[in-house]
């Protein structure tokens, strides 16, 4: 597979929930401090998010990373050399955001890595901890955002922004926000 055909498979691969695996904190780990390196004192904070940040959860088996910076001026400044590193990103998508870049890493057509960086300490950056944080801590909605995880997954196996979507009136639920 030529890294364009496995660039190609990663953008178009399908909705599919792994069981939680205990690698997933490690590989955060280890992408933090190899982004940490790559932009010596740009990033304030880099923390785990996603639901291969909640023990025992089942999850697309990609690491998010929320990287906070100090405006979205720096988010947007650094973004090539995000790219130079491993990672792509479209920035078509990133057009319609005024909240956070993304950019996505990937291996053998899999996504391994999405990197949201938005403002530290914003409001979007409190609202992505507060929902990892709720998860972690209630066992009873952690159990409930699985369920209904396999069932979106399972509705939406090949269309990952409706899958991602429909996950969000039940985080603002869990946040308060509904």
């Amino acid at each position: 597979m030529t890294e364009q055909e496995s660039l190609l498979a990663a953008i178009h691969e399908e909705v599919q929930l792994h069981p939680y695996d205990p690698s997933w904190p490690h590989a955060f780990a280890a992408e933090r401090e190899r982004l940490a390196s790559l932009l010596p004192g740009v990033f304030q904070d880099i923390a785990h998010i996603g639901s291969t940040a909640v023990p025992g959860m089942p999850a697309k088996p990609i690491v998010d990373l929320l990287a906070g910076v100090a405006s979205m001026a720096v988010a947007k400044s650094i973004a090539e050399q995000i790219c130079q590193s491993g990672y792509t990103t479209s920035a078509e998508f990133n057009a319609r955001l005024q909240d956070r870049q993304w950019f996505m890493r990937w291996d053998e057509g899999h996504r391994t890595h999405h990197l949201h960086v938005v403002v530290h300490a914003s409001k979007v950056w409190h609202a992505h901890l507060a929902f990892r944080d709720a998860l972690r801590s209630d066992a009873a909605l952690a159990a409930r955002y699985a369920a209904l995880k396999s069932e979106l997954a399972a509705r939406h196996t090949t269309d990952r922004e409706a899958y991602t979507d429909a996950k969000a009136a039940f985080i603002r639920g869990a946040l308060g926000d509904a």
